[in-house]
């Protein structure tokens, strides 16, 4: 950002630049106090949230004014704005297809193939891992599969903690790996090179944890004791609830991996698969149309599927624009400034340190920054600058960018996706007696494959595994040029 624009946006503290995280800190340390107490609750969170920008604009030492306009200029950044309406399409979309008994048509070919318990949490994180691949959206993918695979998967036996944890696994995976995320997208872009060699560079490290973190899932995924339910009790809802024609709505669920793989946009993706989901629906008459939209004159209220699948996430967009200004509070405060330069002061012109700090950078600033592309944005500009200074290709940077912070974004209790897990899990309960509301904070320990994803970037920073350097034409090589090992390291 250059000087001018920078001195514009700058907004000064009593406090100095640790004012700026006031707002960011104080909503962490709310969010694991309420989840601590037991009532991690969206509209709760959103107070929490209000409550620290609120004490934020009392350390102002600028007009208020000034503040109170870069809360607005935050909300509408990109990042926040784009998600929210991913969410309304896929949560309309799993609505539909949940409408159309596509829970009952899995729970129909798990019980006829004998997939259940663990196998069940490994077939739900391969096929989240897929769907999230392919559609580019590891949040939309959070929303369709606690919808429509988790009531599934505690009739069959998985463990309730482990298999969400699964999926949001398997959405960190496809978040990571997409050719459309945009994660995938902002680490490329940033970084100024091409998404395909972006994402063909870092497949490995997608592999080398996912192996492990499906062990694992495999080991836990089984209900044991009082988690699940019953085995008497899954008796009777598999007799009651499992009807193979649901698997019928694969169809439109195929339609949009397809569609979303052909570089359709996501959007555009998820409509075309509403569409067809809801013709289905109504031609084969397993949904009627009230069922998708229904003006109720008499009490006042529209209601149906389509109504739920919207209104399900209102109280997650607020609270998505709240965090995404507390963010932005952050970088106009001065508070990420100030943490680059103190990890450049510490490089000491060495290249595995200049990766390191990378790497503590972009995890600091996922820990604060709850929305990962928003904090992959934030980090970025470090990212660059240290990474061009010592010679790094871009596809490695890119790739530390994007993967600690893919991973990061869905492990924290306080991160949007668990969050959003939470949020989707509430109205899934409201559905099913037999699905319970589970605490973010239980959740973070078992989201394997994001933290195997920290694990291996974090080894790779270490040992130099995939380091890659600029070469004469701008190829990626493994060794530095020796008409540029004359110029490594940077000016603080």
């Amino acid at each position: 950002m250059p000087e001018k624009e920078i001195n514009e946006d700058r907004i000064n503290f009593r406090v100095g630049t640790f004012g700026g995280a006031v707002p960011m800190l104080f909503f962490v340390f709310w969010a694991i106090f309420i989840s601590v107490q037991g009532a991690p609750d969206t509209k709760g969170l959103i107070v929490g949230a209000l409550i620290g920008l609120v004490l934020g604009m009392f350390l102002v030492k600028d007009e208020w004014e000034k503040y109170c306009e870069k809360i607005f200029e935050g909300m509408s950044q990109d990042v926040g704005v784009v998600a929210i309406v991913a969410w309304f399409f896929a949560g309309t979309f799993a609505q539909i297809l949940q409408e159309g008994g596509l829970v009952k048509g899995l729970v129909w070919i798990a019980s006829s193939m004998g997939v259940e318990g663990s196998a069940f949490v490994i077939v739900t994180f391969l096929l989240a891992a897929l769907f999230s691949t392919a559609v580019g959206t590891g949040y939309g993918t959070v929303v369709a599969f606690t919808t429509l695979m988790y009531p599934a998967g505690i009739i069959m036996g998985a463990h309730p903690i482990v298999l969400l944890a699964g999926i949001l696994s398997g959405a960190a995976f496809g978040d990571n790996l997409a050719p459309v995320s945009d994660t995938t997208i902002v680490s490329a872009v940033t970084q100024e090179t091409d998404v395909p060699g972006v994402v063909r560079s870092r497949f490995k490290y997608c592999i080398i944890a996912a192996i492990p973190a499906m062990i694992l899932l495999f080991i836990f995924g089984t209900a044991s004791g009082k988690m699940g339910i019953s085995a008497a009790k899954a008796t009777e809802y598999m007799s009651n609830s499992a009807e193979p024609i649901g698997l019928l709505f694969l169809i439109p669920f195929a339609l949009v991996i397809y569609l979303a793989m052909s570089g359709n946009h996501l959007i555009i993706s998820l409509t075309w698969g509403i569409l067809t989901a809801s013709v289905m629906g109504v031609t084969t008459g397993l949904i009627k149309i009230q069922d998708l939209l229904f003006i109720n004159g008499e009490e006042g209220v529209v209601t149906g599927a389509i109504v739920d699948g919207v209104m399900g996430y209102v109280p997650m967009a607020v609270l998505i624009l709240l965090i995404v200004a507390a963010g932005y509070i952050m970088q106009c405060g001065g508070t990420m400034e100030s943490m680059k330069k103190w990890l450049a002061s510490k490089i000491q012109n060495k290249v595995s340190r200049a990766e390191l700090s990378m790497w503590l950078l972009i995890a600091g600033l996922n820990v604060f920054i709850t929305i990962n592309t928003a904090a992959e944005i934030a980090a970025a500009p470090f990212v660059k600058e240290v990474g061009e200074d010592f010679h790094i290709h871009p596809y490695r940077r890119a790739n530390l960018l994007d993967a600690t912070t893919s991973a990061l974004g869905y492990i924290f209790p306080w991160s949007g996706a668990v969050l959003l897990a939470y949020s989707t899990l509430q109205n899934v309960a409201g559905q099913y007696d037999f699905v319970n509301v589970i605490p973010t904070t239980k959740l973070w320990p078992y989201v394997f494959h994001g933290w195997f994803l920290v694990l291996v970037m974090f080894g790779a920073v270490i040992t130099g595994f995939g380091r890659r350097y600029i070469g004469p034409n701008g190829e990626p090589v493994k060794e530095i040029p020796e008409a540029k090992e004359n110029s490594m390291g940077m000016e603080i």
